[in-house]
């Protein structure tokens, strides 16, 4: 199986998408734009979780692969629900502009 990429091309990738969204994170200031970039993090960690269960011949990390879609799903339903609450309330979804505790 010489054609499929080495274990370290998937790493590789997958801290690229990482760092990516950690940088969308830790930049924009969009709520909706800092959850798609949460969720690129947590598809990153999801290609480490299967191409190491891959490498190893395990089926254990596709199932943590298959637990961490399911509660990114949750998230993003909350998380999404929230933020049309915040902006039915503040009319925007900038996170500079949210401050719940303040009356």
């Amino acid at each position: 199986m010489s054609w499929l990429p080495e274990l370290q091309h998937y790493v590789l990738l997958a801290t690229a998408l990482f760092f990516i969204g950690l940088i969308g994170v830790l930049t924009r200031r969009n709520a909706i734009v800092i959850f798609m970039s949460i969720e690129l993090m947590l598809n990153a960690a999801n290609l480490c979780f299967v191409a190491f269960s891959r490498y190893l011949g395990s089926p254990v990390g596709h199932l943590f692969s298959f637990m961490v879609m399911v509660v990114a799903a949750c998230e993003v339903a909350v998380g999404l629900a929230i933020i049309v609450l915040i902006f039915r309330e503040r009319r925007s979804v900038n996170v500079d502009d949210v401050n719940i505790m303040r009356w």
